[in-house]
């Protein structure tokens, strides 16, 4: 049976601690493509990308590196989230807003703000309740 993403991370959470997928979830976000960091956030589903094929959607990798952060947040990953609404893919920057919606993250606010006006519809509407939901953590 196939973990869900939150089970797979909070498993990881509970087999290595949370400080540690977190970082793993940060080096994606760099740029590191490491079959142990994917598997940690991915599961196995991340096998594919080192069949010795060329793939073009590595763009993934940090897809479920920001899921991650839905699981296993701390602050410290803050800066990561706001560079990551530049990600020229746009389901990187719709995780993001996702994550910032998740966790009330203030410090995002106003560069999650400015994804409201992302061409991807499914980007906005994730900028859109992050804000819904900074401005009512505020109220």
């Amino acid at each position: 049976m196939e973990l869900t993403p939150r089970e797979l991370i909070e498993a990881e959470c509970r087999r290595r601690g949370k400080a540690a997928v977190l970082a793993d979830c940060l080096a994606l976000l760099r740029g590191e493509t490491d079959l142990r960091l994917l598997r940690s956030v991915a599961g196995r589903g991340a096998d594919k990308y080192f069949d010795g094929e060329e793939h073009h959607d590595t763009y993934w990798f940090r897809v479920w590196a920001m899921r991650g952060l839905l699981w296993s947040w701390d602050d410290s990953a803050t800066a990561a989230v706001i560079g990551a609404f530049g990600d020229e893919a746009w389901r990187v920057r719709e995780m993001a807003a996702k994550v910032v919606a998740r966790h009330l993250v203030a410090e995002a606010g106003p560069a999650v703000a400015e994804l409201r006006d992302d061409p991807v519809p499914r980007v906005r509407a994730a900028a859109d309740r992050a804000v819904a939901r900074l401005i009512s953590a505020q109220a």
